[in-house]
């Protein structure tokens, strides 16, 4: 009972002497500052959405308009349409008072019609894509077309300055391709995967699907697109993310890694405070918008949505699907540390902590060593690494009331979650297991240290490097890699820490002393299962090959002498190293965007390519010449550049392929081409990091502030998962995934392929210009696109 009387704020009771009331002022002081807080931000969400329904015009040209309307009327000139003497009609009067009133309304209607009428013509602009085609060869020409476009955009996107979602109303909507151009490109991208038989088998059920079902199919498909934000991207999450019932850790999750040639601090409480209160300021930036908006070249909008759930988000088990539980504030972040949990206040005295406050908090977590964890807390986040459907029925029963409920709501409604880690994170050129250990604790840690739920988990080595585990169905990769650019370019660029190590700064007050959850997990069903998570999980990170390959012979540099898109020249390098290990070509995905559109996520990109295959098996005969390899590589690239474009510009192959399939599934028609199309294994698995994606970076100052990037477990049981970050002139890193219980795969030694390719496609330049120079004539078409 002591413990029920000091939770509540205040009691009463009645005496014979009267009233009398006991209540606890600093508890009634924290509710009103978070009453305050919350009316803050309601207010802020108010004014930033008027000024984005409006945009791109100016909110303050509303009274512009309205004075020019008064002057037209009290000058006896006529406002357009006699809206004032229309509005006259209607109202009471024709008082001064009145005619203020009918002005006043007159030119909000000619204000909200130009603010339309520029929103609409931004939008019908942004629709045109062929700028995504103009080659950008030192000389080569750019269209009048392509130019008076970008004129037009910029006039109209850039003379008011834009919020994070300011865009969002003028983003067109994914467009939908035609059956029959998608089973062309389909039928184009298999070509180097199977054999005459076999593709012509596979021609002729694509032909009677185009002819058959696809009408059907394509009709509710056409209905949805135009009725919905985006045909794609609530499905994609659905089906592809939240119905999934496998585990999250290693299948879906993926991880970043620090600034590897960067070390400001080694003192872990400090570098977790600074980094805290970075992410929290990042926070404050995208719920106030103040954050810019991403422009493609300076001029194009990319979709801002996903940045909406980076923070308060978690993804809650569902016995058959999960949800997306975003909630719209959050004082508190959990901090998990030798397998106990604590709830961190972040907000005090009406302000975000400093550094320096949070780093009191974490020291004194950190200086909790000799506190255990409860019975079954240790392993208790196994059951987010584990069997959705398994979690979800425990969730469901151990932890629907009581402390456990309290304690799990804790956990999901934080604004993220960290994780100080025992172990060091260590980077070291000579020793590169060490890098390939510091990715395995990101991507799993040890089954129990990383709420894999959470939108994502900042993990802080004992030696103060850093990193995330992320959780891939609220948003992509680029977007956790922005929220990074940030942290690392704020920690480059500013003087966060002291000659010691620590924060600086001198705390204003004593922060609010970290607060134990507790739970309650002595029952067997719960002991049980999370036993059984945690031996999933054990095996699960066991079987992860993970190889982090530095690369350090040539980066970008060359590759733009060589006049070829650098992704488009490493993809090329992964087709030929994947042929070497493997012995044949295989389906191969590469994660592309689709955030010129709204609400748009990604598209697939296939770089294996008839194109490709035949630079590859070039590169494997002695017999080709080198003019005719290098000829070879530049149609390939042109290819994969083309498929690139294609992808951004809503004309891919699989999101198509994959609406039309649940269309199909929804009517209970069964397709045979859908479902063999659907259910061919992604054997490669690319994706590239993004950087640069704010302006706070100058690598060219800070050229050791660049990210190592991330990575993300395999796709296939016997294929490779390689994520890769083209991180300066003479820098890529791969981030190379495999299972060691296949026989066929190695991520070391596809890492030696992957290298041995890069220097093949180094010395058949070299040769080629020496070609050049004994016999100019010797030569191929060079005006080649360059890098995206």
């Amino acid at each position: 009972m002591a413990e029920a009387h000091s939770a509540v704020a205040f009691s009463f009771s009645i005496t014979h002497e009267g009233w009398d009331i006991n209540y606890d002022r600093e508890v009634l002081d924290l509710v009103w500052q978070s009453g305050v807080r919350s009316w803050k931000k309601r207010l802020a969400r108010f004014r930033t959405g008027v000024r984005n329904g409006v945009y791109p015009a100016h909110l303050q040209s509303l009274w512009l308009v309205i004075a020019i309307a008064v002057g037209l009327h009290f000058t006896q000139r006529h406002v357009p349409f006699d809206l004032v003497n229309k509005w006259l009609s209607v109202l009471p009067g024709d008082s001064l008072q009145w005619q203020l009133t009918a002005c006043s309304l007159a030119g909000l209607i000619v204000w909200l019609s130009i603010c339309y009428t520029m929103r609409y013509s931004l939008k019908l602009l942004l629709m045109y894509k062929g700028w995504m085609y103009e080659k950008r060869a030192p000389g080569s020409r750019v269209s009048l077309q392509t130019r008076l476009w970008g004129l037009f955009v910029k006039v109209l996107a850039t003379w008011n300055k834009p919020g994070l979602y300011s865009f969002q109303g003028s983003l067109p909507r994914l467009p939908l391709p035609s059956v029959q151009d998608t089973m062309q490109r389909y039928l184009r991208s298999v070509r180097p995967l199977l054999d005459d038989s076999n593709y012509n088998r596979m021609e002729r059920l694509a032909k009677e699907f185009e002819q058959g079902i696809s009408t059907k199919l394509q009709r509710y498909l056409f209905l949805k697109s135009w009725w919905s934000t985006n045909y794609v991207s609530d499905w994609w999450e659905e089906y592809v993310y939240l119905r999934g019932r496998g585990a999250l850790m290693v299948n879906s999750n993926f991880y970043g890694i620090d600034a590897i040639f960067m070390h400001p601090t080694k003192v872990q409480s400090a570098r977790a405070a600074s980094v805290v209160n970075l992410l929290l300021q990042f926070r404050r930036t995208v719920e106030r918008q103040e954050l810019e908006p991403i422009l493609v070249q300076g001029l194009v909008p990319l979709c801002s949505w996903q940045y909406e759930r980076i923070f308060n988000t978690v993804r809650a088990p569902g016995v058959e699907t999960d949800k997306i539980i975003h909630y719209q504030d959050s004082n508190h972040i959990v901090v998990l540390y030798r397998g106990c949990y604590y709830k961190v206040i972040i907000y005090h005295n009406g302000r975000l902590l400093r550094p320096c406050e949070l780093q009191i908090q974490i020291e004194h977590i950190l200086q909790q060593s000799e506190e255990k964890p409860q019975p079954g807390e240790e392993l208790l986040a196994s059951l987010t690494a584990g069997d959705r459907t398994k979690w979800a029925q425990i969730r469901q029963t151990v932890f629907a009331k009581g402390v456990n409920r309290t304690s799990l709501h804790t956990v999901e409604s934080a604004a993220f979650v960290l994780s100080l880690d025992e172990k060091p994170f260590e980077f070291d050129l000579a020793h590169p297991e060490k890098l390939d250990q510091f990715g395995r604790y990101l991507l799993h840690g040890n089954g129990h240290d990383r709420w894999f739920d959470k939108s994502f988990t900042v993990c802080v080595g004992s030696n103060g490097r850093i990193g995330f585990n992320a959780e891939h169905t609220w948003a992509d990769a680029p977007v956790m890699a922005h929220v990074w650019e940030n942290i690392v370019a704020d920690e480059a660029t500013n003087k966060r820490y002291d000659e010691n190590g620590n924060t600086v700064g001198i705390p204003e007050f004593e922060p609010p002393t970290p607060k134990r959850l507790t739970w309650d997990l002595n029952d067997k069903v719960a002991l049980v299962a999370i036993d059984e998570a945690h031996i999933a999980a054990q095996k699960l990170l066991n079987d992860v090959d993970l190889r982090i390959l530095v690369h350090d012979a040539y980066g970008k540099g060359l590759m733009k002498t060589c006049r070829l898109s650098p992704d488009a020249f490493i993809q090329m390098a992964l087709q030929l190293a994947y042929y070497r290990d493997a012995g044949k070509f295989s389906l191969t995905y590469e994660a592309s965007m689709t955030r010129l559109f709204r609400e748009g996520r990604t598209e697939t990109v296939r770089p294996c390519t008839i194109e490709s295959a035949a630079w590859v098996k070039a590169m494997l005969d002695s017999n080709v010449s080198t003019v005719d390899r290098v000829r070879l590589l530049n149609e390939a690239c042109e290819r994969h550049q083309l498929g690139y474009q294609d992808a951004m510009c809503g004309k891919g192959i699989d999101r198509h392929l994959f609406c039309l399939y649940v269309v199909s599934k929804y009517l209970e028609i069964d397709s045979p081409f859908l479902q063999e199309v659907l259910s061919e294994p992604w054997r490669l698995s690319t994706s590239q990091t993004p950087h640069g994606q704010t302006a706070k970076m100058d690598l060219k100052k800070h050229p050791n502030c660049i990210s190592a990037g991330g990575g993300f477990g395999p796709v296939a049981d016997d294929g490779y998962g390689v994520s890769y970050i083209v991180a300066g002139e003479d820098l890529i890193f791969f981030h190379i995934s495999s299972k060691r219980s296949c026989g066929t795969t190695s991520s070391e030694r596809f890492a030696q392929e992957i290298c041995r390719a890069l220097a093949d496609m180094k010395h058949l330049f070299e040769e080629y210009r020496s070609l050049q120079k004994k016999n100019p004539s010797n030569g191929t078409n060079s005006d080649k696109p360059q890098a995206k």
